[in-house]
């Protein structure tokens, strides 16, 4: 193990190491003497090129003597001396951490924690949430920005200069990223269609439609009374759905315009570079906050809002006990922050070398979970509205019921049970026989239980609550656009970590990044046709419950393997230490190293067991029964889904196998601009000694050299 180890390891010593051509480092030192036009001195976010710089001769002399200058307002900034970095910036922090908050925080965090807090112990959840996120969601945050800053590409590129062996992981992370995108902006597509019908007076969802005959007379859907008129236009006026996934009876051209345009959208948001998006970042990462404040103070004012809260925060302390909590508490923490998808590095690549992404790290990270709490209060406080709404309407029934059949005095708490023969004496003195009908189970806390996740939250629980407002069209309209925006600049990110990873292979080296973009975009409008029929919606329910899930998880392990046991914690924390000042503490390298894949692995194995033990398969709509029914996953689609987890995993060890036998699959051996020394210089930082609990606990020894547990060898930093 250690010397394979070591082989791979000298061979990424190699790699990182390849130097670039005199022509190109000719052309870096004529753009550094490059001299701006209006004299401004003030960098702009990123900006590292000397002609920020006084050059006249004796500035110049003093230049070269350290890194660390003085800002206007007395602050340190840094400015390398050497070459600057020519990949494409962020123009501002801001739009970074907004750009980011945007991608993290995703309809996960409206339509999925609500529910699962609610079903998984209520306030007792947050406990097993926090825990999964302090050893899971922040460390491989914090890892993913970092390794993305330091080596100053792609996920591909990444990975592939870690070790040529791991560019596996890069292209794992690049086929997710686009079988993701590609159901994704399905869901962008359902909610420009609420959107559009939204504009009515009358909401379209908001009663059955009527069947008119001759005759003049009408009724009103047989189906739609059966259900209810906000499933009935989910499931028959958007989705137009089939009673099973393997006979899809039409072509929705309505969901199919509605993909285009979707595609459209983010193409055009997209075209110029996430990174020079600001305007498009700053609406869609803020827009969804407005909204859910106004949905809170909208959501706390109304009857029986605190019910709802009370219900979804109360303890129930017994299931911290239950295994499934935790695996649906880890699952939740690691898809919320959109960890291994390649987006986060493809950001943080983008940024300057001296950022503090461990900052950034928690900052985003905690921004997600306190979101995700809030949309809980927002979302339950509605939801206990609906439930009291529904609760007094069958009262309401129930009390007209037996005060029909009783007569106003009635005692309710003797009734006879149902179908019980008893007299009752009328007001006349004469006693009549009655059988005691079956009256409706008024019950608060199973109304409250019962909610849903995802689709059924947003489009048919939601929206039957919103019918209940006054000016329901208007409360319509700014969901769906929340909905939007919250999945647009998710998409924006799952996006980017494709088109990052295949700008950084060079597959098309003539085509510029517009065209790349558009091309990408173009091929997944195609395929997303997939969903745009009958059958559409299962469809999009296998890539949703396969596409990512399990592919993710496997590339998030190999993440940690690679940085901890490939590219070597020590060298790792060094690099930490050049961009941000500050080691990394003991904590995060024991999650790197050990609790974080052991979170991953643990979470893999849970779920590969729970659907051994209890099946896969889909809720279909039964058009008689007005309710979905439970189906098992016919053969072609478990083809279908082996094939989904199977092309985007095999990639890891693929590649490594190819490169062992001299198969080179990505040809990326240009190491990127890192200016190591100017950064040491700039921080202060002297030589690290490993401490005894270092040398203890991950083998480092005090040369930097790593061990058995962690079999590298440390790589000698040179400027470019």
């Amino acid at each position: 193990m250690a010397n394979t180890a070591h082989l791979v390891r000298r061979q990424s010593s190699r790699d990182l190491h390849a130097q670039r051509s005199v022509d190109r480092l000719e052309l870096k030192e004529m753009r550094g003497r490059l001299v701006v036009e209006n004299g401004n001195t003030g960098p702009s976010y990123g900006a590292t090129n000397m002609a920020f710089d006084d050059t006249s001769p004796n500035a110049r002399i003093k230049s070269t003597l350290s890194s660390k200058r003085t800002s206007i307002d007395g602050k340190p900034i840094f400015k390398p001396e050497g070459a600057e970095d020519e990949r494409e910036s962020w123009d501002s922090k801001l739009t970074f951490l907004l750009a980011t908050i945007g991608y993290a925080v995703g309809l996960g965090n409206v339509w999925r924690f609500p529910y699962l807090a609610q079903k998984n112990g209520g306030g007792a959840f947050l406990i097993p949430y926090f825990v999964m996120l302090a050893i899971e969601g922040i460390p491989i945050f914090y890892l993913e920005l970092a390794i993305g800053q330091r080596l100053r590409k792609g996920a591909i590129g990444v990975w592939n200069q870690v070790s040529p062996y791991l560019a596996g992981i890069g292209i794992s992370s690049a086929v997710v990223s686009f079988n993701v995108a590609l159901y994704y902006n399905t869901i962008i597509a359902w909610c420009l269609f609420y959107f559009a019908q939204s504009f009515q007076s009358q909401l379209p969802w908001a009663e059955c439609p009527k069947i008119h005959f001759p005759n003049l007379t009408y009724t009103q859907e047989p189906e739609c009374v059966v259900s209810s008129p906000t499933q009935h236009f989910w499931y028959r006026s958007t989705l137009m759905v089939s009673e099973d996934i393997s006979n899809p009876e039409m072509f929705n051209w309505k969901i199919g315009l509605a993909l285009i345009l979707a595609w459209m959208v983010v193409y055009m948001c997209m075209m110029k570079g996430i990174a020079s998006s600001n305007l498009i970042v700053y609406v869609t990462a803020t827009f969804p906050y407005i909204v859910l404040i106004i949905f809170f103070f909208r959501g706390i004012t109304l009857k029986g809002a605190f019910d709802g809260l009370h219900h979804l925060f109360t303890p129930k302390w017994h299931t911290l006990l239950d295994p499934v909590v935790w695996l649906e508490a880890g699952t939740q923490i690691f898809f919320s922050l959109g960890l291994a998808f390649g987006g986060l590095i493809a950001f943080s690549s983008y940024n300057p070398v001296n950022n503090n992404c461990y900052r950034d790290a928690i900052t985003v990270s905690l921004t997600n979970c306190f979101t995700s709490m809030f949309a809980g209060i927002v979302v339950f406080s509605i939801i206990g509205f609906k439930a009291t709404m529904i609760y007094d309407r069958c009262l309401e029934m129930r009390n007209e019921t037996l005060t029909s059949l009783l007569g106003p005095g009635y005692d309710d708490r003797n009734l006879p049970e149902e179908g019980t023969i008893f007299n009752i004496t009328l007001e006349n003195s004469t006693v009549r026989s009655l059988v005691m009908p079956k009256l409706e189970e008024c019950d608060l806390e199973k109304e409250l239980d019962n909610t849903a996740s995802g689709t059924g939250l947003a489009f048919i629980i939601f929206t039957e609550a919103i019918n209940q407002f006054p000016g329901a069209p208007l409360w319509a309209i700014l969901f769906f656009l929340m909905l939007f925006t919250l999945g647009i600049d998710s998409q924006f990110g799952t996006l980017e970590g494709v088109v990052s990873s295949v700008s950084d292979m060079k597959l098309f080296p003539n085509m510029s990044k517009q065209m790349l973009t558009g091309t990408i975009c173009g091929a997944c409008c195609v395929l997303s046709m997939i969903f745009a029929h009958g059958a559409g919606s299962y469809v999009f329910v296998l890539f949703d419950n396969f596409a990512g899930n399990f592919p993710l998880l496997i590339v998030a392990f190999f993440e940690c393997i690679a940085v901890a046991y490939v590219y070597g914690l020590n060298k790792f924390a060094d690099d930490i230490e050049m961009m941000t000042g500050s080691r990394p503490g003991l904590y995060w390298m024991i999650c790197w190293k050990y609790l974080s894949p052991l979170a991953m692995l643990s979470i893999l194995v849970a779920s590969f067991v729970e659907i051994a033990t209890k099946g896969s398969g889909y809720s279909a709509w039964i058009a008689s029964k007005g309710e979905t029914e439970w189906h098992q996953w016919p053969t072609w689609a478990i083809v279908l889904i082996l094939f989904l987890i199977l092309a985007s995993t095999l990639w890891i060890p693929g590649v490594a196998i190819a490169r062992l036998f001299g198969i080179v699959i990505i040809d990326d051996n240009e190491k990127a601009w890192f200016p190591s020394s100017d950064l040491k210089d700039f921080h202060g930082i002297m030589p690290h000694e490993p401490t005894i609990a270092e040398q203890l606990l991950f083998c480092i020894r005090p040369d930097g050299s790593e061990g058995f547990c962690c079999p590298t060898a440390p790589i000698e930093d040179d400027d470019i």
